[in-house]
């Protein structure tokens, strides 16, 4: 791999931005519950900005 080349990264949980909401249905449930970490596998900190973007959206009322 060349120096020119980057890795394309899957953003983190922080980086999603709330005018995704397909991305961002992983988080929730059917009934527009957020999952808590024990089902989405995050660290404390991923999974207070994915609620903090997922309400967000909510607010802008692009999410359920």
């Amino acid at each position: 791999m060349s120096t020119t080349e980057q890795k394309q990264q899957t953003p983190t949980p922080a980086e999603i931005p709330f005018t995704t909401p397909q991305v961002m249905s992983r988080f929730v449930t059917d009934t527009g519950k957020i999952l808590p970490r024990k089902y989405t596998g995050l660290s404390a900190k991923h999974q207070r900005a994915v609620t903090r973007t997922l309400k967000h959206s909510r607010n802008m009322l692009l999410a359920q």
